[in-house]
């Protein structure tokens, strides 16, 4: 059985306690490989070889940092199939996903920095006063990246990449629910021979592993994506020490179908951003709002574009949804159709676990479920599931439709579907998301930045905004 390794100052390492946790395949429920379960010791000694390699990495030309990035980006690339292959595995989304969405977005998020630290500019203020006022924009020192396990690579790479860019080393922990593709990203890395140190990957629990990270005093900022109540620790123990951090973190997103939109259009975009990757990204639409006028029509089309979606192997490219990622996180989706229930909601398809046959026949599946009858005060409508569940409800007025997408604590993306475009941006300007999205969804300019309001999260990655948030400004004032 495959042991992944802790890839820390330049090698592929051992954990110090030579201890391991079992990582499960979830199409099958079987244990397929075992990951570090690393201790304090394994932290420090990462931390110690970023700090040590920073002084050189960060007074590197952007265009020296810049090649190393064209380099991992390269990497990635020419094993785009073994990445895909392992992320499938690992996750028990649909191979055709990762090979489509999760393998290229990672590669292209490594070339995309390593493009844009070249062109990252500060700016300068000049006066009658015979003076100029500059920005210096500076590298922080060791940063902590710390990813989830719905988007592995894609997300690892997300912050990993304008982290080294900015100048910075980076000491990184991917979810040990979904190790195997940061391992293999470990490999690529130690192959080009990328300078010891300047990027470490501890593998390990949150708990264990991830606490040590963030409570250094040796790390100088950290960029975390995942839950909000994770968020909220990691917030307690850094908020008293003054550093910096962005926490991307849950959403509970509307969808909003006015009775004036592309149907068909909005029909089948719905049915993506419902229960894409088994309704494990932050970004789904898990509340569907419907004007009343189309309401009908809409919910049983809906339906029963829904009930045809296969659910299976993930390795089948006829499978729309594969497994769900690991066995606690089945069950928490299955108490959540329950509590659904409980609350008066209506199961309109869905809600059951799907028992697929042979190797498979352990695995955890869950047809994708519609739910009405739910107000949106209810549990259902207002914490994060995370699965491939959604409620529909009615609504009658555009104002109604802003009030019921903003009746929730988090805020980060919304879709609006209309043909009025001052309906898109009223709507806009008053929905409480970070991100709006109108007739489409998840579409994605790297360069725009990325995060929510409220619950979801603090601060925004992406384009120039990671970059700013990689480094620290220092103005400087010249009298002449």
């Amino acid at each position: 059985m495959k042991k992944i390794a802790n890839y820390i100052n330049g090698k592929l390492i051992e954990p110090k306690s030579n201890s391991y946790i079992n990582n499960y395949n979830p199409a099958t429920g079987q244990v397929y490989s075992l990951i570090p379960d690393s201790n304090e010791e394994d932290v420090e000694i990462a931390i110690e070889s970023a700090k040590n390699a920073f002084p050189l990495w960060s007074k590197l030309k952007n265009s020296e940092r810049s090649r190393w990035l064209e380099k991992i980006s390269n990497g990635i690339n020419d094993r785009q199939d073994e990445l895909a292959l392992a992320e499938s595995i690992d996750n028990g989304k649909p191979l055709k996903l990762a090979k489509k969405v999760d393998i290229p977005r990672a590669c292209e998020n490594f070339k995309f920095y390593a493009t844009a630290i070249q062109h990252f500019a500060s700016e300068s203020h000049h006066n009658t006063d015979s003076m100029i006022n500059f920005t210096l924009r500076k590298p922080v020192g060791v940063a902590a990246c710390i990813s989830p396990w719905n988007l592995p690579l894609y997300l690892f790479s997300w912050k990993i990449a304008p982290a080294l860019a900015a100048g910075n080393t980076v000491v990184a922990k991917p979810s040990e629910i979904t190790p195997m593709t940061a391992y293999l990203l470990s490999e690529i890395c130690h192959n080009i021979d990328l300078p010891a140190g300047v990027l470490n990957i501890v593998h390990g629990l949150g708990s264990n592993t991830g606490n040590s990270i963030i409570s250094s005093d040796d790390i100088d900022l950290v960029s975390f994506t995942g839950g909000s109540s994770t968020g909220a620790h990691i917030a307690k123990i850094l908020a008293p020490k003054f550093k910096k951090m962005s926490l991307e973190l849950g959403g509970k997103n509307p969808n909003i179908i006015f009775d004036d939109c592309d149907f068909d259009e909005a029909i089948q975009t719905s049915l993506n951003s419902s229960f894409a990757n088994q309704g494990q990204i932050c970004l789904c639409g898990s509340r569907i709002l419907v004007q009343r006028g189309i309401y009908e029509k809409f919910k049983n089309e809906f339906v029963s574009r829904t009930d045809r979606m296969i659910v299976g192997d993930p390795m089948n490219d006829k499978s729309r949804l594969g497994a769900i990622v690991s066995k606690p996180h089945y069950e928490k989706i299955l108490s959540y159709i329950q509590l659904a229930k409980e609350e008066g909601g209506s199961i309109l398809t869905g809600g059951v676990p799907v028992k697929l046959d042979g190797d498979l026949s352990n695995g955890w599946y869950i047809r994708p479920t519609i739910i009405e009858g739910l107000d949106q005060q209810c549990r259902t409508n207002q914490e994060e599931i995370f699965g491939p569940v959604v409620t529909i409800q009615p609504f009658d007025t555009e104002e109604e439709a802003v009030e019921l997408a903003n009746s929730n604590n988090y805020g980060l993306a919304a879709t609006i579907w209309t043909s009025d475009l001052s309906k898109a941006h009223r709507c806009s300007e008053n929905i409480k998301s970070g991100i709006i999205w109108v007739n489409c969804w998840l579409q994605r300019d790297l360069r725009t930045p990325f995060g929510g309001m409220k619950n979801s999260g603090v601060g925004r990655e992406g384009g120039w905004e990671a970059l700013r948030f990689f480094t620290e400004p220092k103005n400087v004032c010249i009298k002449y």
